[in-house]
């Protein structure tokens, strides 16, 4: 067994909800075997409060978050990434910036809660479904023998992490 941590980035394109609610949930369930972070193509510059709202029901970190830009990772200095998961269909279709260490990449989309237009209730319901949805591909991927199965089986098994339920449209194309 190894006791490396690995890195993952969680991209969307607002880094304002789903990539949140990823990174804080990896952090949790990784039981220190994972460092999540999340970041955006165009961030919205401030984190979604139905996000934080549904973070904290939870049980689940939510302070300290900030919408940023993918870019931030990309630099040098910069955390090497294991890992990099779209969590939205449009970031999944856009050209990435290049990332070193060549890490392994999957699309795991999950419709967008912050797209919810609606009462309160509605939205929120939005939101706990998405956290759900996140937190399934996330326990799964954490329980993958990640250190004993070859490169080329790990990315297969990442990747149909992303057809699991509440896949977005996109996600469920791919396979």
């Amino acid at each position: 067994m190894t006791n490396k941590t690995y890195n993952v980035l969680f991209l969307c394109t607002g880094n304002s909800a789903r990539s949140i609610l990823a990174e804080s949930i990896l952090n949790e369930e990784g039981g220190g075997r994972f460092k999540a972070y999340s970041a955006g193509s165009r961030p919205k510059g401030e984190v979604n409060p139905h996000a934080l709202k549904e973070l904290d029901a939870l049980g689940y970190p939510s302070t300290g978050f900030s919408s940023k830009s993918w870019d931030v990772f990309a630099e040098a200095g910069s955390p090497e990434m294991d890992f990099i998961f779209t969590v939205c269909d449009s970031a999944a279709g856009e050209a990435c910036p290049v990332w070193t260490g060549h890490p392994m990449t999957a699309h795991w989309g999950v419709e967008d809660p912050a797209a919810v237009v609606g009462t309160e209730v509605e939205i929120q319901r939005a939101f706990a479904q998405a956290a759900r949805f996140l937190k399934n591909r996330i326990i799964a991927f954490i329980n993958l023998p990640i250190a004993s199965i070859d490169r080329l089986a790990l990315e297969q098994h990442v990747r149909q992490i992303g057809s699991l339920e509440g896949a977005s449209v996109k996600s469920a194309q791919a396979e």
